[in-house]
């Protein structure tokens, strides 16, 4: 598969407006992007650190994925993400060894990437996503 680099770390929250002090004023970071993925019934904002983003997740409404993680589990690392080129490839090449697909075939993510979800019970615990950013091949 040989992922490129670690796209983004996503950290589950109760409300974004509480977090961001944390990471701007006391981690120095700055959040460059704050929107909704109605799709996903979540608001995110955006954190750089080197070539890896944090990820702050909050979710719009309690029945959505990230409402369910923080009702069971409470707030913390909700998944993380790896940045691959040829997603849909990747994806037959994780369901032919055997991984659990959440999603079958590629969505649009925050950011405009398109991502896809492995499920946990075939990646040892971790919820994680694989993301492909076509915009910046296009503007290569």
């Amino acid at each position: 598969m040989k992922p490129t680099h670690i796209e983004h770390i996503g950290i589950a929250v109760n409300s974004i407006a509480d977090a961001i002090p944390f990471y701007e004023n006391v981690l120095g970071l700055k959040c460059y992007n704050i929107e909704e993925v109605a799709e996903q019934k979540v608001k995110t904002a955006f954190f750089m650190l080197g070539q890896t983003k944090i990820e702050l997740l909050e979710s719009t409404d309690p029945e959505g994925p990230v409402g369910k993680f923080i009702e069971k589990r409470g707030e913390g690392i909700h998944h993380i993400a790896f940045a691959v080129d040829g997603l849909e490839e990747r994806l037959r090449e994780a369901e032919e060894a055997g991984v659990r697909l959440i999603d079958q075939a590629p969505r649009t993510g925050a950011e405009g990437l398109s991502i896809a979800f492995l499920h946990p019970k075939s990646t040892f615990g971790v919820l994680t996503e694989l993301c492909e950013d076509k915009k910046s091949k296009i503007n290569k």
